[in-house]
């Protein structure tokens, strides 16, 4: 299996998939998933989730899992917690904005992706990614979905662990960049975010091939 998209999305992402794998054999199926790819500032962050092949204890602590984007930020922070005392294993990825600018924002997110699942302390018989194909990167089996993040309760746990680690990042960074709002943006690209560039200009944290930064250097 290489490539689902699916019309009509569930309530709730699920463990279809990784049933599926473990059935035959598959231990170890690693989620996957990044956060930070559409930024104006800080790097790009995948996570690899590797849940243990027990269907009711994954029901019972990470029934609140979502799409990270679907969860307010305590509740992602609470869930993150759950899915590092449950899971086998979980690692992560990390791009900076200048390797952003150099190799472009498509070519970093495979290398986040890559290096948290190469991160991990034992390699994944079985990849269940959200959006992004890594035949070429990884020779893992590898199922890849576009809006993996509602159907694969792996890829969902994989994003709320990249996208808490990110904000993480983005709030320390923001002590050290003050004035850009960091902590409450996260380096997207809002109003606020767009002011603070006018008035105080690019850090070094800033991806300097996108807009609006391009037209300010």
């Amino acid at each position: 299996m290489k490539n689902i998209i699916s019309s009509k999305l569930p309530k709730k992402p699920h463990l279809r998939l990784e049933k599926r794998y473990w059935d035959v054999g598959c231990n170890h199926v690693a989620g996957i998933d990044e956060v930070g790819r559409g930024a104006w500032a800080g790097p790009v962050v995948a996570a690899s989730v590797v849940l243990p092949s027990n269907p009711d204890l994954i029901k019972k602590t990470l029934h609140d899992v979502r799409d990270s984007k679907c969860l307010t930020s305590e509740k992602r922070t609470r869930i993150s917690k759950m899915i590092l005392q449950t899971a086998l294993f979980t690692s992560v990825g990390v791009i900076s904005s200048n390797e952003i600018d150099i190799n472009g924002i498509i070519s970093a997110t495979r290398m986040a992706m890559c290096q948290a699942v190469n991160s991990l302390k034992q390699k994944p018989d079985q990849l269940l990614i959200d959006a992004m194909d890594l035949h070429n990167d990884l020779s893992i089996p590898q199922n890849v979905m576009n809006f993996g993040d509602a159907i694969s309760l792996s890829i969902a746990s994989a994003s709320i662990i990249a996208k808490v680690y990110r904000d993480n990042l983005m709030i320390k960074l923001a002590k050290q960049y003050p004035g850009y709002g960091f902590e409450s943006h996260k380096g997207y690209g809002t109003q606020m975010h767009y002011d603070r560039l006018m008035n105080l200009n690019v850090t070094p944290i800033h991806r300097k091939s996108f807009r609006p930064m391009v037209s300010l250097l």
